[in-house]
């Protein structure tokens, strides 16, 4: 039995490929970067095409470097960025316009106009999702109000519906499968999260004909093969998962509780909730972490997902926009050249302020500053500003979900900086954990697919393969960590609402 999996990460900035062994451990990798389309202020595009060819690209790179042939491979994941939109022909699999990107907000007059109809209640409630342009369905609604005849054909059954996983999985079959996973699926604001099914009155709210769409199934399970021209031999396809849903997979995050943080530009954290879906009241979004292979309610895990804008990005702003830096890495040591933070506070709010405050209207502030301050104050209150965004956002998510965190896996480029990650397990009080493997959006597309061809059987059987590679302890004193945290709070507050009218 052949035992390994090739792992598909496509990403909004570049496609990947990563093929694992049967311990979870990387053989060889290929990534390649795509352009980044800016028809407009504010809009961001994909070509679908350069999408596929640098997916297909990698994938063929990896199995080369690994030195294996298609028939030793078990099993192909798909892991790609969320909610980022594609329509195309059923008969030619030809897209009529270009995919339309999580980051695009042309849609966002659209859902104010939801919002003053009252129906984002409805879209909450059934969705689990604030309503916002960051989701599929207005885009799929624009693209038929604007592309000439879409709307005709996509009423007669001639378009295909689809985020990045769903087209990679039409054109990985030739064309044989139109499908989504669960937590796919719970990104495009059309699925009702509870039911489990598209939900038929938020579709005709939208106008968007339920001919358009992808069947639902588990994150893990064997959907069809690849065609057998891709890759020298029909793969199966057995895993389907969003990015930050198989991170946190990857992560064995398995248990109510558990929780994982990926620092990257912006932070992603989740929380799984079990098979509760948890409704927030603290500006959390509600999402499908994953399925298991069968129908049973069972199999669904649900998590809590919080978005910080500005992580990283505040880092690449020392160094791009203030010239602290030459490079993102020798932030650390900068910030290291001081003990403390000199009383420096800095809320990185250059796009407003996310999860859980979402206040378009906040802006970046520096408070504290005295004669006395330097860059090295000011590097470490940008790292510091990071973890403090994760401790409201994890404060938002043990409130509404009842549940006490025991330790938070973080992955991620900035997860790699060891004055953050301390610092973050002592503004939590909870110890802080980076695995072994870094690659864990890939990771657990890989892990998923396994499950489905029986590479391993069980959650413990994956909990077990799940590495340490550092753990950081809490060192500070609750007094500290209470006292600096209500600084940040206070800091927080005077951020907010700047550039109101």
């Amino acid at each position: 039995m052949p035992g390994y999996i090739l792992s598909l990460d496509q990403g909004t900035t570049s496609s990947r490929a990563i093929i694992f062994d049967e311990a979870g451990k990387p053989r060889a990798a290929a990534q390649r970067e795509f352009p980044q389309l800016y028809p407009q202020p504010g809009w961001v595009e994909h070509d679908p095409e350069a999408i596929w060819s640098t997916q297909l690209e990698t994938a063929r790179q990896a199995i080369a470097q690994a030195g294996v042939a298609g028939a030793d491979i078990a099993a192909v994941g798909v892991t790609n960025q969320r909610e980022t939109t594609i329509l195309w022909e059923r008969a030619s699999g030809r897209p009529i316009y270009n995919a339309i990107v999580w980051q695009c907000r042309r849609t966002a007059t659209a859902c104010d106009h939801l919002k003053e109809e009252g129906f984002d209640q409805t879209i909450l409630r059934k969705t689990g999702l604030v309503t916002d342009a960051y989701f599929s369905a207005t885009k799929v609604a624009w693209i038929l109000d604007n592309v000439p005849g879409a709307r005709a054909r996509a009423e007669r059954g001639e378009l295909a519906f689809g985020n990045v996983d769903t087209f990679l999985l039409w054109r990985l079959s030739g064309g044989g499968l139109h499908l989504t996973d669960v937590s796919n699926a719970s990104r495009t604001m059309l699925f009702n999260i509870h039911d489990l099914k598209w939900d038929d009155e938020i579709l005709d709210h939208l106008r968007i004909p339920a001919a358009l769409l992808p069947e639902v199934r588990p994150s893990s399970q064997v959907y069809g093969t690849t065609a057998p021209d891709l890759f020298g031999a029909a793969l199966p396809l057995a895993s389907d998962a969003g990015d930050q849903q198989a991170a946190t997979f990857g992560q064995a995050c398995f248990t109510p509780g558990m929780a994982k943080n990926t620092y990257g530009t912006g932070c992603f954290m989740l929380l799984n909730t079990g098979s509760k879906a948890v409704t927030s009241s603290r500006g959390l979004l509600t999402t499908v972490g994953w399925q298991l292979s069968g129908t049973g309610r069972s199999l669904v895990t649900y998590c809590l997902e919080g978005s910080v804008f500005i992580a990283g990005a505040a880092v690449q702003w020392l160094r791009d926009g203030l010239g602290l830096i030459r490079e993102s890495a020798q932030v650390e040591s900068l910030a290291a050249s001081v003990p403390d933070n000199g009383g420096v506070y800095m809320v990185p709010a250059f796009v407003g302020l996310g999860a859980p405050h979402w206040d378009a209207y906040a802006r970046g502030t520096i408070l504290g500053l005295t004669r006395g301050s330097t860059a090295g104050h000011l590097a470490r209150a940008t790292l510091e500003s990071i973890a403090y965004q994760t401790r409201d956002v994890l404060e938002a998510m043990q409130q509404d979900a009842g549940l006490q965190l025991r330790a938070l896996r973080a992955d991620g480029g900035a997860a790699h900086n060891n004055l953050l990650m301390q610092f973050q397990a002592d503004i939590l009080g909870v110890p802080v954990q980076r695995p072994m493997v870094s690659e864990t959006t890939a990771l657990g597309a890989a892990y998923l697919a396994g499950l489905a061809v029986g590479t391993w059987r069980s959650l413990e059987e994956l909990s077990e393969l799940w590495a340490l590679d550092q753990e950081y302890v809490p060192a500070m004193s609750a007094d500290q960590r209470d006292t600096m945290y209500a600084t940040w709070k206070k800091a927080t507050q005077r951020a907010r609402s700047w550039a109101m009218s």
